[in-house]
């Protein structure tokens, strides 16, 4: 159990650092063209596809492996308290891990197949590259229903059995629910999210390594 506790500790930390790299990226480093033309836009997707194929794959797949030693983890420590909530959660989880990694499969399939239409038309380029963000957004991107949802159960679970600290615990509230609040399209609320998101992570596992920590004292002064 410790050791489940000390990857699911840090799988947290590792997704707050993969949205603190997302976030230096598209900041600092992206420039893609929004005003352009479909050519000049898909030419700048073409000359960045590896760079941008990389932070896609880290922030959907490798994300959702982290999420998904998480999710385990969450679910063993609080299953003791045998909470429907828990269970409940686990299963939004469960269903966050698997949008996660199938959004950064479609983004990464779905940018070489576009880029390979150039050849053909770079409108016809650009209309299937809109189509597979929007799919892309939907899953896993825009809208954060289903993490929202999973955050928020999870923290009044570990709330009611005194599991975390009770910071944690509300800040996962206001997470949970501003992730729920993304069913209205609204930037704003997305950044909300991901950025309460990245404080909560990091949180989360810090709090995670150091119980795991106590654990194992505990254990070896038996």
């Amino acid at each position: 159990m410790n050791k489940l506790q000390k990857f699911a500790g840090v799988s947290a930390i590792s997704e707050a650092l993969i949205y603190i790299a997302a976030f230096v990226y598209f900041g600092a480093f992206w420039a893609y063209p929004a005003d352009g033309t479909a050519l000049e836009k898909m030419t700048y997707l073409a000359d960045n596809q590896l760079i941008f194929s990389m932070i896609y794959f880290l922030m959907y797949a490798v994300f959702g492996v982290f999420l998904a030693v998480l999710v385990v983890g969450l679910y063993e420590k609080l299953k003791l308290n045998d909470d429907p909530l828990a269970k409940v959660g686990s299963v939004f989880g469960v269903v966050w891990v698997v949008l996660v990694i199938a959004s950064g499969m479609l983004a990464n399939v779905g940018l070489s197949y576009a880029v390979s239409l150039m050849d053909v038309s770079a409108e016809k380029a650009f209309d299937m590259w809109r189509m597979i963000s929007v799919l892309i957004e939907s899953l896993g991107g825009g809208n954060e229903l289903v993490g929202g949802l999973w955050v928020l159960l999870i923290s009044i679970a570990a709330l009611k059995a005194k599991v975390f600290p009770r910071g944690l615990n509300y800040l996962g509230f206001i997470v949970g629910i501003s992730g729920i609040a993304t069913v209205y399209p609204d930037e704003t609320l997305t950044e909300i999210f991901g950025i309460t998101q990245i404080i909560w992570f990091l949180w989360l596992g810090v709090a995670m390594l150091g119980q795991s920590n106590v654990g194992s004292s505990v254990q070896g002064n038996a």
